[in-house]
């Protein structure tokens, strides 16, 4: 009996062992063919965006390529618009010389007043001028007898390209040495035998030291000057160089300095009064005073205060620096950005920030001979920047400008004054 029913447990048992394992196996192909489900519909979800993208991807590359072309007929057709523009004020440059009008003074009144005449001529009746009608009077000037007065500008050179986006490079007109002032401030000057020498030169490395120590500049070379310079405005003049230095605790006093080039030795120094060291041009604030030498004399321009809105100028004695005279020229510091002095006539440069088109827009004689007709409009041709520097050759009669690096000759056309009144522009 008792295998009887040993053997009926054991097929109980193995009947439900493998009923267990049926389920087992049948839950588990369910899962997997549910897995190949999800993954079938994964492989064409994927295949979908995949698609997708491609036609994304092409689409983008057909716009752009799109956009790439109308920025290129943009860029053509602003190309051709500046060259238009260029053109006009061509155009109207050589119109503004072929047409303008020569400002009518009533020579008689002006004699009267000013009590000058053109020389050569001999002392006449008020009467007597008056029966010459349309006669035009050049006059001698009495601040300083230049009689000249900027036209146009009649050509551009770029020479070459040294140094930082600020600084000053000029002439001496006795001599055909060059002197570049690399940067806004620092003791070392670079000295150059000619024009041909610079433009064959490798640079000038910013704030570089002295190769010559503190000689005089006699040959090319550097030259360290015993007192650092400060700003764009320094002047070279019959070998001496003239440079502004800020000293004092607060730095705001302003020491006028002269330096023999040939000794290698400050000849004078001066403090020029001023309540600060107030910027002369606001777009260039490094430079708190502009010195400049034209035919007969050297110049300071300068700031009278901060709360004074206009350039300064004044008068220097070129051997002891002391001033003789000084003028409120009426230009506006605000957006000037450099100036220059030509046959005792200051004009002031102005241009926008973002830098533009730089202009001179505003003249001042110190002998009030240039009326307001005379004064011209110049425009400076578009280069890389503005200017940080222009300096007035007397000699040459051209401006050295220093442009975002770039060493800029400005070649100028000038015409005899009128006589006239105040001439501010």
């Amino acid at each position: 009996m008792k295998p009887v029913i040993v053997l009926l447990v054991s097929m109980a048992w193995a009947s439900t062992g493998a009923q267990y394992y049926q389920g087992l196996i049948d839950y588990l192909e369910n899962r997997l063919l549910a897995i190949e489900d999800r993954m079938v519909l994964w492989h064409e979800q994927s295949h979908r965006y995949h698609t997708e993208m491609l036609n994304f991807k092409k689409l983008t590359a057909e716009m752009v390529d799109a956009v790439g072309k109308e920025h290129r007929y943009l860029w053509q057709d602003l190309g051709a618009a500046g060259d238009r523009v260029e053109r006009a004020e061509r155009e109207l440059d050589y119109l503004e010389r072929a047409t303008s009008p020569r400002a009518c003074v009533d020579p008689a009144d002006k004699v009267h007043e000013q009590g000058v005449w053109r020389a050569g001529t001999s002392k006449r009746t008020r009467e007597q001028v008056e029966e010459e009608e349309g006669e035009w009077e050049e006059v001698r000037s009495e601040v300083s007898d230049c009689v000249d007065i900027i036209s146009s500008i009649r050509s551009v050179k770029i020479l070459k390209r040294v140094g930082g986006a600020k600084g000053v490079w000029l002439r001496d007109p006795r001599t055909s040495k060059v002197y570049v002032f690399n940067g806004t401030a620092g003791d070392t000057v670079h000295c150059f035998d000619s024009l041909a020498d610079l433009s064959r030169s490798p640079g000038v490395e910013r704030n570089s030291s002295s190769s010559g120590g503190g000689g005089g500049g006699g040959g090319g070379g550097d030259v360290r000057l015993p007192s650092p310079w400060s700003g764009a405005g320094a002047a070279v003049y019959d070998d001496y160089l003239y440079h502004v230095h800020r000293q004092g605790s607060d730095r705001r006093e302003l020491q006028l300095v002269k330096y023999d080039l040939l000794k290698g030795v400050a000849a004078a120094t001066a403090l020029f009064p001023v309540a600060d060291s107030a910027p002369v041009y606001a777009l260039n604030p490094e430079t708190a005073a502009d010195l400049a030498a034209d035919e007969h004399a050297v110049w300071l321009l300068f700031a009278a205060g901060e709360d004074e809105p206009n350039v300064h100028l004044a008068k220097m004695d070129p051997d002891t620096l002391d001033t003789e005279q000084m003028w409120d020229t009426g230009c506006p510091r605000a957006n000037a950005e450099a100036a220059f002095v030509a046959c005792g006539t200051v004009y002031v440069v102005y241009n926008t920030r973002p830098a533009s088109r730089s202009r001179v827009q505003c003249v001042f004689d110190v002998n009030g001979v240039v009326v307001g007709e005379e004064a011209p409009l110049l425009y400076f041709p578009r280069r890389f920047g503005a200017h940080a520097s222009l300096k007035y050759n007397a000699d040459e009669r051209q401006l050295y400008a220093w442009d975002d690096g770039y060493q800029i000759l400005y070649r100028l056309n000038l015409k005899r004054k009128l006589l006239g009144g105040t001439g501010r522009g």
